[in-house]
């Protein structure tokens, strides 16, 4: 709301501002003194019941509730002064004792004709808030349910016996699966499900899945799953979701007898996969975790399986030239591998040493890989070349005074370097490239330092004791000097 006086002489002024006023549609018009006292009153037809007879010749401050006393006077401070006042909210009480959340705006008039102060009612206003409040309570509940919804859901998703595969409508790729269809099928996020059926039930089941998409279910069918070619019973049905339609799939083995032999035979062997004090992995040819015991979770410090099933084991196992990629080689080259040295990253941010031994299955072209995880961080005592390390080091600082800053930090940086070289040779087994690469360094670094330190032997035989470098000559030379 705007209102523009150039000038307005002191006879006729009243008649014509409340003219303009009206034109405005305010509810409330006050025509006041220079000295802010009421002249006259205008009301609009929200409020044309209410008696302000009294009002005239009262100041303005006395007529709003005692919280408005402030802005009234900043208000008129400011319409003298340049001319027009900001917008401020003021409770109005009428005689009647009605009470109205009012918005007031202050102009002065030419010469010293007086203030006008218009104001608006905000009670509409006020209830579009609360109603806003209201709906956004509404949404934060409903929220809440279908968060409590999807919780459950989850959890019995979870929790189910039955391999259950939720499967993009259009590609047929893995959505999600639960723990139990990870277990059996080794099938994580992203993978294709039908290349696991067998060739020639592949055309039968995708005429199963047209049933799907036309009616919403198909009754269930037998397909054989698997390089084992087991037979499992699958039942479908179209679920809406987010970006397209999923399909859902349950499966359950085939057969009362078989079925019940074959949980027994998996309920006894979780049994013992739980029980085993080092973590023990099931990984697919792709990474993907398909199983892990307790003693796994509580190594890479997570709560509940469904926190690593279907994650990528390259995740916690991201030690340069000692990773997943570097152990699948070995594997690959040798058929198994023992003793593997690497390190485990803990959803915490700090490293566990570990050793790992895995093996695939079926030899030849392995699909599945099982590995056993043992922390060896506890059982690690200081080495030789650390205690050496700690000697020459202490050696280093007695010379504190005999000789120059520099040459004391020269000498155990030159130490300190030597010992992690041969500790980095020592843990790759002599390997440059994957030593270099452990320690952050380039290859033509990496071959510097070997040189600068005489240390070229490490590479080809048994790593020279990094705990007797040559700075212990250089010490003698400190104290010489």
């Amino acid at each position: 709301m705007c209102y523009l006086v150039d000038s307005v002489n002191q006879e006729g002024s009243i008649a014509a501002v409340v003219s303009g006023v009206k034109i405005a549609q305010a509810d409330v018009t006050l025509i006041l003194d220079m000295n802010g006292i009421i002249q006259d009153v205008t009301l609009s037809n929200e409020v044309a019941d209410e008696n302000v007879d009294g009002w005239h010749g009262r100041l303005w401050p006395d007529i709003v509730g005692d919280s408005g006393h402030n802005k009234i006077e900043r208000m008129v401070q400011d319409a003298l002064q340049s001319g027009v006042s900001a917008f401020r909210q003021i409770n109005q009480v009428f005689p009647s004792g009605r009470e109205l959340p009012m918005e007031y705006t202050t102009v002065r008039l030419g010469g010293t004709a007086g203030l006008i102060a218009v104001g608006r009612n905000l009670k509409v206003i006020a209830e579009l808030q609360s109603r806003l409040v209201a709906a956004q309570q509404a949404m934060e509940q409903d929220y809440w349910k279908l968060r409590e919804i999807e919780t459950r859901y989850r959890l019995l998703f979870d929790a189910s016996n039955e391999a259950v595969l939720l499967l993009n409508a259009d590609t047929l790729r893995v959505v999600e699966a639960n723990p139990a269809a990870i277990r059996a099928f080794g099938l994580g996020r992203g993978l294709e499900f039908l290349a696991e059926i067998a060739a020639e039930e592949r055309e039968a089941f995708q005429g199963v899945l047209s049933r799907v998409r036309q009616y919403g279910r198909a009754p269930g069918t037998l397909v054989h799953i698997g390089l084992d070619r087991q037979a499992w019973t699958v039942r479908a049905s179209l679920m809406s979701g987010e970006p397209g339609p999923v399909v859902v799939l349950q499966l359950a083995p085939a057969g009362v007898h078989g079925s019940v032999t074959l949980r027994n035979s998996e309920n006894s062997l979780d049994d013992f996969f739980d029980l085993l004090p080092d973590a023990f992995v099931v990984i697919n040819r792709d990474g993907k975790i398909c199983r892990a015991n307790p003693a796994f979770l509580d190594l890479v410090r997570v709560s509940g399986d469904e926190m690593v099933l279907g994650e990528d084991l390259a995740r916690w196992l991201s030690r340069p030239g000692a990773d997943l990629s570097a152990l699948l080689a070995n594997l690959h080259r040798h058929g198994s591998v023992r003793l593997f040295s690497t390190g485990v990253q803990t959803g915490l941010g700090d490293e566990t040493e570990v050793e790992i031994s895995a093996v695939g299955h079926p030899p030849g072209r392995t699909v599945q890989v099982a590995l056993l995880i043992r922390d060896i961080g506890r059982r690690l005592a200081p080495s030789e070349q650390s205690a050496s390390l700690q000697s020459a080091l202490a050696a280093i600082i007695e010379q504190t005074g005999r000789t120059s800053l520099r040459s004391l930090v020269r000498d155990a940086v030159d130490l300190v370097e030597r010992h992690y070289i041969g500790a980095a040779l020592e843990l790759v087994d002599g390997n440059r490239t994957a030593a270099s690469e452990l320690l952050g360094l380039s290859r033509q670094g990496f071959y510097k330092k070997l040189a600068q330190y005489e240390m070229e032997g490490h590479s080809r035989g048994r790593p020279e004791d990094a705990s007797q470098p040559r700075q212990a000559d250089r010490v003698g030379r400190g104290i010489s000097r």
